[in-house]
């Protein structure tokens, strides 16, 4: 028998799917800009995966489970994004913000070893974290401030928080007729999006067979998060080609079920790449 990598190891151990695996995209013109084409994962986005901090995430560090995915602190897109969540911030007070005394006496910003710059990590966690045992309420404070004041998170997080777990890149490419086109990915932030220290995260949910158990898929309920990413028309486009993915999934979902054999069953599946950590 072949020897285990410690990545695979790893994998076995926390629940989580391998890496790569067979998936679905599809591509189609930015309707605001024929100049930009989207390429979207639809395994991805047709999964049933869903945020299960505070209902069994593990956290990407095993002595810090409560703090999730928050231990490392956030690192700023840029400066608007910096300005942003200093505007949010400043609309903390110490009932809604464990830390704020530290963030105001010291603030709230600190630059990793290679000079960027990013939220800071107290107690081993980002500063905007606050604890299960806080009695303004556990979890980001700007993600509960923005649901006290009836926002979305993502208009008062930093970029990166709010993103998680669509992972949104880009590609300049030159056709061979010499146009040039952009190529906008929207896919699944995986253990790589962290970078070569994902593979050290201890658990980490877009694998993990425990966080795909959501009502509706991904597209549906991270729908604000993509049409931020993508703009609106864009985002109808998208809804299209998942419900289109949808309906072909139901039907050979249908197939396989009468299928007498395990191995019939899964051909009837294969050419439309459901995400592994759906069918656990």
């Amino acid at each position: 028998m072949a020897r285990k990598s410690p990545v695979d190891v790893l994998l076995t151990q926390r629940h989580e799917v391998p890496l790569d695996f067979p998936r679905a995209w599809i591509e189609f013109p930015d309707p605001r800009d024929p100049q930009q084409i989207f390429r979207c994962d639809l395994t991805w986005l047709t999964s049933r995966w869903n945020c299960i901090f505070g209902s069994g995430c593990h956290g990407i560090e095993k002595t810090m489970p409560d703090a999730g995915c928050c231990v490392l602190g956030a690192h700023f897109a840029d400066k608007d994004d910096e300005k942003r969540t200093r505007k949010y911030a400043d609309q903390l007070t110490a009932d809604n913000w464990q830390n704020e005394k530290i963030g105001r006496k010291k603030g709230f910003v600190e630059k990793d070893d290679e000079g960027q710059r990013k939220t800071k990590v107290v107690d081993g966690a980002c500063i905007f974290l606050n604890r299960p045992d806080f009695a303004g309420g556990a979890g980001c404070a700007l993600h509960n401030l923005a649901l006290v004041q009836g926002k979305q998170p993502l208009e008062t997080k930093p970029d990166v928080c709010w993103q998680l777990p669509i992972r949104r890149t880009y590609e300049h490419v030159e056709r061979t007729d010499g146009t040039n086109i952009l190529i906008i990915s929207i896919g699944e932030y995986d253990r790589r999006g962290w970078g070569p220290g994902g593979h050290d995260l201890d658990w980490y949910c877009t694998g993990s067979t425990e966080a795909h158990n959501a009502a509706e898929p991904v597209y549906i309920t991270e729908r604000g998060t993509l049409m931020e990413l993508m703009g609106k028309k864009a985002y109808e486009v998208l809804v299209s080609h998942c419900e289109a993915r949808m309906a072909a999934l139901t039907a050979a979902r249908t197939v396989a079920a009468k299928q007498r054999s395990s191995s019939a069953a899964a051909a009837a599946m294969a050419p439309f790449a459901p995400h592994p950590a759906d069918l656990d």
